[in-house]
């Protein structure tokens, strides 16, 4: 009987083929994802898995910075000891006098039934690792929905403002912070009073806009958030106006400023509670339901009323 021999090699579809497959797979996944958003729990169900893995792959460096901490000599600790305490009663003066400043106020905006001011709260949060997109400024913090984080959440530091979460998993959250291209921040000049927008340049630093080439702005301004966004609480330090650039041929000046808080050397933030929703009066709630409520007229409709009236 003729027998042949097994082949030495199995050979599977052809090297283009599959190339061809792995790539409409990964295109269609693409589209899909940014349509849709049907991927958005998948991608929360696989970072249960992949989230012991990045603790595990993060342990060598977290052991090296907690041996290093442990090393710090004895005499620099007690240095920064006692210039803390030199700080401190320098500055004990000005606190008691700030002190006793805000219970005035507290008690003359009772006087005048002038609303209270909303009072920050939140949770501390440790960051993790920055996003490995070369093209944004994110960061990985260690509070996720277990920790009843949710999107939109302001971040801060003992410095300012930081960034804004905007994507939460379930042990994680992501952080777009300030400086990134796609962010912007309601903002007010300390100095002037006046209103804007700052935005994220993608490479450290924050641009002004919408101000006039004659606007009153100058370098050294302190800008603070305005609280207009609904998100960010009012006097939150932003940024520092570093750079003007005035060009009577543009309508709008280029203002470059300088984030105040450790937007790039960080390692803990503080992750501030949502805002409660603004209730709107009685009667704007009412005018905004009829308006919600009636039809639309077309234009034919007005046309023919236009014409019997005439």
């Amino acid at each position: 009987m003729d027998h042949q021999p097994p082949p030495f090699f199995k050979r599977g579809p052809a090297p283009l083929a599959l190339l061809s497959f792995y790539v409409t797979l990964s295109v269609a996944l693409l589209v899909v994802d940014a349509r849709l958003q049907t991927l958005e729990v998948l991608r929360q169900a696989l970072s249960l898995f992949t989230h012991p893995v990045q603790q595990f792959a993060h342990l060598p460096a977290q052991l090296l910075d907690n041996a290093t901490g442990y090393f710090v000599s004895l005499s620099r600790l007690q240095d920064e000891n006692v210039q803390l305490k030199r700080a401190r009663l320098e500055n004990v003066t000005t606190l008691l006098r700030t002190q006793q400043l805000e219970v005035e106020n507290e008690r003359l905006r009772k006087l005048l039934a002038v609303k209270e001011r909303q009072q920050a709260s939140g949770q501390l949060a440790q960051i993790l690792y920055a996003a490995r997109d070369p093209y944004s400024r994110r960061i990985v913090i260690d509070k996720g929905q277990q920790d009843k984080v949710v999107a939109g959440q302001p971040i801060i530091d003992d410095a300012g403002v930081v960034g804004q979460v905007t994507r939460v998993f379930p042990f994680v959250a992501e952080v777009t912070l300030i400086t990134d291209k796609e962010q912007a921040v309601p903002v007010q000049i300390v100095r002037t009073g006046q209103r804007s927008v700052v935005f994220g340049l993608g490479n450290g630093q924050l641009e002004l806009r919408f101000l006039p080439a004659n606007a009153d702005v100058q370098n050294g301004d302190m800008l603070v958030t305005s609280g207009l966004d609904g998100i960010f609480l009012p006097g939150f330090p932003v940024a520092k106006v570093v750079h003007i650039e005035r060009d009577t041929s543009y309508s709008f000046a280029r203002i470059f400023c300088m984030p105040l808080a450790g937007v790039e050397n960080f390692s803990e933030v503080m992750v501030l509670d949502p805002r409660p929703a603004v209730a709107l009066p009685a009667q704007l709630a009412s005018e905004a339901a009829g308006r919600e409520a009636k039809p639309p007229v077309r234009a034919g409709q007005a046309r023919k009323k236009r014409l019997r009236k005439d």
